[in-house]
């Protein structure tokens, strides 16, 4: 099991769980870093040892064959484990040609050892810089926010006020650099995977091809570097799809109203600062509490343990909560609970006004207000949209290069929308009459799809998806998906078969237009599918979402019939559908 992914959320919360999680990451990033100092010390030593040759061999496929990849999620992809895998193939086919001297091509360096340190000092250096940033940022804010709580009440209010910009900035600083560090770290996770692979097999082929008594060993390893290539190529293709959202999701965590969302709800966990009575009088103690409303619980973990006493976790059970007045205590930001397990009543200190206030409406059991958003229809209008955009691109740019991938301006793409929608005329538009570019006409199409307020593959069916993507059986993934597909809303289903069979129709043309259905289902991926809550975890699953269109698109005969007899296999009940598999199937 990889470890869990880091959210943006969780910078808000900064909780010892977080901190935890966070350390693991660091610890695999220093194990990287480290195993990449010993891949170029070996890599220089095979160079420039030619009379150890033999023994410098040996040592490399030994570092490589102990070395596994960590990944982010709960399960791999094909491409991943075969990448995975990887260093261990190699290792293999090392030992067997050991005893062969072979000489090495003469920029081997630049092959291998220039690309491993570029890695190390951009990706792996560029993290620590963010590490050293967000250390020193969150050292700056609980500092000053120490200071901050231990201001008395009775000071002038322009020197409150003050103080309360302060730490706000304090705060917003450290937000933002540990946003900006949980984002590095995904990024060098998932670049690793081919940016570290890459050199290496670029090296064993100038190795390996340039040695005339391994020759028919080595086209004994084509097939393999083959398919470790395309499966190179697939993760970097799944990377740069995932990339792109990650970090439009990043942008939006850092926006200050994105901070004043999260501090809406955030504060059902949090650090809170207890009076308590001590041997030598009272004293304020520093607890991470975690109030669960359903049993009016409130688990107290105290952050300041002393060296010789380990003390655990306190549970309060609440029965009220009540503001405490300023003039009562000389602190700020005060609210004092009665609890069954205590006689009298129990002051805590939260971290700012706002906060103090939220705890209060959790405690009452009171929700933040939300808003809904407008969502886009799939109805009539929708449909005839989508159909009008099918017939001008497969009749004006099915076999364009990149169609699909390249993107439209985004005035043309909201004009078009706008006309195409306008309420006093909806879907009066002749889309020939203008003569559109077809890049805008692409992307109004992914636009109106991805603004559907239900994905057209549905949340409900979202996991299953998911859990269909990730199975290692081929046959499996094909039978459940299948099965999937007929249990979409009508409408939802009928809009994915029209959909599916345009792509297919454009996919026939990738000697052309060079879509082939994994670079499709790359973009359209994202677009038919998408999570109900919008989490890293959440991203990373989009590279199973791209297998499932791909699928969706390689199999289409499979999955959407055309026969004449495809309306009673249409509505034919999912428990019943692959009683007929190889009859219905055979030919497709």
């Amino acid at each position: 099991m990889g470890h869990p992914p880091l959210e943006f959320s969780d910078c808000y919360l900064d909780s010892p769980d977080f901190r935890e999680t966070l350390k693991c990451y660091e610890v695999e990033l220093d194990r990287t870093s480290k195993f990449l100092k010993e891949v170029i010390k070996d890599g220089n030593s095979v160079i420039n040892s030619i009379k150890a040759y033999s023994l410098a061999v040996q040592k490399f496929s030994q570092t490589l064959s102990v070395f596994q990849f960590d990944f982010i999620g709960d399960s791999l992809t094909d491409d991943e484990i075969n990448i995975a895998q990887s260093f261990q193939e190699f290792a293999g086919l090392l030992q067997e040609v050991e005893h062969d001297r072979m000489m090495l091509v003469q920029n081997a360096s630049d092959l291998l050892i220039k690309p491993l340190e570029k890695f190390r000092k951009e990706q792996i250096g560029a993290t620590k810089e963010k590490r050293k940033k967000f250390e020193k940022e969150s050292e700056k804010y609980y500092s000053q926010l120490d200071k901050h709580l231990n201001l008395s009440a009775k000071k002038k209010e322009s020197q409150l006020q003050e103080a309360d910009e302060l730490v706000e900035k304090e705060r917003l600083n450290f937000y933002e650099s540990s946003v900006e560090y949980v984002y590095q770290i995904h990024q060098v996770q998932d670049r690793k995977k081919f940016d570290v692979v890459e050199p290496v097999l670029a090296f064993l082929h100038s190795v390996l091809t340039l040695n005339n008594l391994t020759v028919e060993m080595t086209q004994d390893f084509m097939p393999y570097k083959q398919e470790l290539q395309l499966s190179l190529q697939n993760t970097r293709n799944h990377y740069e799809s995932t990339c792109e959202e990650l970090e439009e999701l990043m942008k939006r965590m850092k926006h200050r109203s994105q901070v004043c969302k999260m501090q809406s709800f955030l504060p059902m966990e949090g650090y809170l600062y207890c009076q308590e009575k001590w041997a030598l009088g009272m004293t304020w103690v520093k607890y991470y509490c975690k109030y669960h409303k359903d049993g009016r619980l409130m688990v107290m973990v105290p952050c300041e343990q002393k060296p010789t006493v380990k003390q655990g976790p306190t549970q309060l059970t609440l029965r009220s909560c009540i503001r405490r007045k300023t003039e009562s205590i000389d602190k700020r930001f005060c609210f004092d609970v009665e609890t069954i397990e205590r006689n009298g009543p129990v002051t805590f200190q939260a971290l700012s006004e706002g906060d103090r206030k939220l705890w209060m409406e959790a405690m009452d059991g009171k929700e933040p207000p939300f808003s809904l958003l407008f969502a886009v229809e799939l109805n009539e209008i929708g449909f005839k949209f989508v159909r009008k955009c099918i017939n001008y691109v497969e009749a004006k740019g099915a076999t364009q290069e990149g169609v699909y991938r390249t993107v439209g301006s985004n005035i043309q793409v909201q004009k078009l929308l706008n006309a195409f929608f306008d309420p006093s005329n909806p879907g009066d538009v002749d889309l020939h009459s203008i003569d559109w570019d077809v890049k805008t006409v692409t992307s109004a199409l992914k636009f109106y799809l991805r603004s559907l307020s239900e994905p057209l593959m549905t949340h409900s069916l979202h996991r299953d998806l998911m859990c269909a993507a990730k199975s290692d059986n081929l046959d499996s993934r094909l039978s459940e998906i299948h099965s999937l597909v007929y249990k979409l809303p009508e409408k939802s289903r009928e809009m994915l078969e029209m959909l599916i069979k345009h792509l297919v129709n454009v996919c026939s043309h990738s000697d052309e237009n060079l879509m082939t259905p994994s670079n499709m289902a790359v973009i359209f991926g994202p677009t038919l599918m998408r999570a109900k809550e919008e989490t890293v975890a959440a991203m990373l699953d989009i590279k199973f979402q791209n297998i499932v269109v791909e699928i969706l698109i390689e199999e289409h005969k499979k999955v959407h019939k055309t026969s004449s007899h495809s309306c009673a296999f249409f509505y034919r009940p999912a428990t019943d559908l692959f009683l007929h598999t190889s009859s219905d199937f055979s030919g497709s």
